[in-house]
């Protein structure tokens, strides 16, 4: 486990496109199916301890705020050649297993990752409602082996600001993570 920083994609960045599959129901997913609604993208996997470590309490976030309005995606673009706890089949118990209520979509070429600059996981992104970056990082101050509790008290202050129709946090701190698992020669450049 390489501990990973996000890249801090510049605020204002358009959402990119992607259209991938969910493996829980085996329908294709795509961005413009949220359009006109506030989107959250998180780039996660089912063997990552700081994923792990904030799942259940990111799930529940998730269901807070799809019920305000806001639509939900979580991304797994590991290699799962390599890393077989985070096949779509392991995907598909991790949605039943911590009540997903968001699409867990398979990001087999690894090119929407590629496309949002994720470089770990969690990595999270928070567009607005014309899918223009609003917060991206972390997703509070808890880690594995530290004694911070998870609360999502980062990315629930930046949904309530953005809901509240307030200017993006002016402290945005990078997500910490394992790094996303590149295929061999699939490594990005950033």
């Amino acid at each position: 486990m390489a501990r990973t920083p996000s890249t801090m994609l510049e605020l204002g960045t358009d959402a990119p496109d992607f259209t991938l599959l969910e493996p829980a129901s085996g329908n294709l997913i795509a961005k413009q199916d949220f359009s006109g609604k506030p989107l959250l993208v998180a780039f996660i996997c089912n063997h990552c301890p700081y994923v792990i470590l904030i799942r259940d309490v990111f799930a529940q976030l998730a269901k807070d705020y799809q019920e305000r309005g806001v639509a939900v995606v979580a991304i797994n673009a590991n290699d799962v050649a390599n890393y077989p706890d985070d096949s779509p089949e392991k995907m598909i118990e991790a949605v039943h297993a911590h009540g997903y209520t968001f699409p867990y979509l398979y990001d087999d070429t690894q090119e929407v990752a590629k496309a949002y600059k994720a470089a770990c996981t969690p990595d999270i992104f928070l567009f607005d409602a014309h899918h223009q970056l609003f917060y991206r990082g972390q997703f509070d101050d808890a880690r594995p082996q530290g004694d911070v509790p998870v609360t999502g008290n980062d990315l629930r202050h930046a949904l309530d600001r953005l809901l509240d129709n307030m200017y993006p946090p002016d402290e945005q701190k990078p997500s910490l993570g394992c790094n996303i698992k590149w295929k061999a020669g699939n490594e990005p450049n950033y």
